[in-house]
């Protein structure tokens, strides 16, 4: 049975960010952002070491990960936990995710290695908004959009296309 599920797949992809622990050495967590994470088939979610030295370290030491991933906007998520493996440049994971990572935001990036992950276990994040504030995802999404644009200081029209 598959690990990742459409819902989770869309959800990674209206996130932008992840978030990925690891490790340290010293027991101590280690909270990284990526904007790099996609899910590379069923059951693998994968990033890139751009500019990542201690997570890759730490995923060397240790190859136990928990990746969260969170569209803010509709205020729901995943919590995807399992096993790094290294893939270096060359093995055809890393090639797929350089491709899309290429295609998304140009050759400027460094592109040193990936971490393929193995998911063992995926748990929902669900907002309180949800429980205690009765929401409905399709209010949701508007409304926080809305509040994000107005703590950036932006207005819709500094949102819009010029052509």
């Amino acid at each position: 049975m598959a690990m990742i599920n459409q819902d989770m797949r869309e959800v990674i992809r209206r996130a932008m960010l992840s978030y990925v622990a690891t490790i340290c050495a010293d027991g101590s967590p280690n909270l990284s952002p990526k904007g790099s994470v996609f899910v590379f088939d069923d059951d693998h979610l994968i990033f890139m070491n751009q500019n990542s030295p201690g997570t890759f370290a730490n995923l060397r030491r240790d190859p136990r990960v928990e990746i969260n991933s969170v569209d803010v906007f509709r205020r729901r998520g995943y919590r995807f936990k399992g096993r790094a493996r290294i893939v270096p440049p060359g093995d055809p994971a890393f090639k797929w995710l350089e491709q899309k990572l290429i295609d998304l935001n140009g050759p400027q990036y460094p592109a040193h290695e990936a971490a393929l992950i193995d998911i063992e276990t995926v748990q929902p994040v669900l907002s309180p908004v949800y429980q205690w504030g009765h929401g409905v995802e399709e209010d949701l999404a508007p409304k926080y959009a809305a509040l994000y644009i107005r703590a950036a200081g932006l207005t819709p029209s500094d949102l819009a296309d010029e052509d």
